[in-house]
């Protein structure tokens, strides 16, 4: 099973979107506050389908309560399109913790400093970014890849 961690989500339709994907790949969903929509809010519900009563989610009012639960610090990894190391030079295991940030801003550098790991999407200079939901199926769906190889 993978972690997927959103730290501050703003948008409702990218986080359904992304729980959706996690039922769908048996990963576990971790939302850190503040939130820039309620859980309740009817486009993460469509978003989600029908699908987010067996999403398995967890929410954290800090980010401190999160760094709290994790094992193993050095299997947490963070996205940042700063980053210089890519995905597919990196080694998934289960279990690992991949970690998004919001998507107006990405990670914090606060966030950024409390871990070693940062990856990166490689991608065309003409954009910023991707989507975040679109970047958690692309991590995702290499680390899955990865792990079902071994």
């Amino acid at each position: 099973m993978l972690n997927i961690v959103l730290v501050e989500p703003e948008i409702p339709n990218n986080t359904g979107n992304i729980g959706r994907l996690c039922v769908g790949t048996e990963s576990k969903l971790h939302l850190i506050h503040p939130f820039g929509f309620v859980i309740n809010d009817a486009n993460l519900k469509r978003s989600g389908l029908d699908y987010w009563v067996h999403l398995d989610v967890t929410e954290y009012q800090i980010l401190e309560d999160w760094i709290a639960i994790i094992p193993d610090k050095s299997r947490v990894f963070l996205m940042s399109s700063h980053a210089t190391k890519s995905i597919y030079e990196n080694q998934f295991q289960d279990g690992d913790w991949l970690v998004f940030g919001k998507e107006s801003k990405g990670l914090s550098q606060e966030v950024l400093d409390k871990f070693e790991n940062h990856l990166t999407i490689p991608m065309s200079n003409l954009i910023r970014s991707f989507n975040i939901a679109n970047s958690v199926a692309f991590v995702v769906g290499e680390a899955k890849r990865q792990i079902n190889l071994k």
